[in-house]
Order: C-alpha cells, then structure tokens, then sequence
C-alpha cells in the first residue's frame, strides 16, 4: 500500500506542476487580449472540453468525470482571467 500511496503522491505533485503551467499561460493570455470580452470564448471552451473528453476516451478514462473536472478548472481559470484583465485595466485607467 505504501507503493501506491507514493505513486499517486508522485502522480498528484506531477498534476499541480502542469496546472502551474497552465495557470502561466492563463496569465500570459490575460495579458495579450485587448478587451474583456475576449477572455470568456464559448467556442473555445467548448473545444477544450470536447479536446479532454477525446483524450480520456483515447485513455481509456471515463470521459464524464475528466468533463467534470475541466469544466470547474476552465471556469476558475476564466474567472482569474478575468480578474488579471479588471486589475490591467485599472492600472491604465489610473495611469
């Protein structure tokens, strides 16, 4: 059991590595769009979910849960997109 234990900690600290990624390149994208409209796009959400339920069923994973887990992941990651663009945008408005 201490086996297993150590490989899904192992697994869980290669898991939050990528979200550190990922949450870099949410950042770089707030950074990049020019208005604030732009940072929640259905049309690439939708992609994303249906690129994850792909890649689960490619897995052999159950596509239902990775679904579940991507879409609450994509909404906190709009949210602090967001969050990143308000914070911009009123930097130039006091500057």
């Amino acid at each position: 059991m201490a086996e297993v234990r150590a490989g899904i900690d192992r697994i869980d600290r290669m898991i939050v590595a990528l979200l550190a990624e990922r949450v870099g390149y949410i950042e770089a994208a707030a950074r990049l769009k020019t208005a604030r409209e732009e940072v929640r796009d259905e049309a690439r959400i939708r992609e994303v979910l249906d690129k994850v339920r792909g890649h689960a069923r490619e897995m052999g994973v159950p596509e239902e849960p990775v679904e579940m887990l991507y879409e609450r992941l994509v909404e906190w990651c709009v949210r602090h997109e967001l969050a990143l663009f308000d914070a911009r945008s009123e930097r130039s408005d006091a500057g």
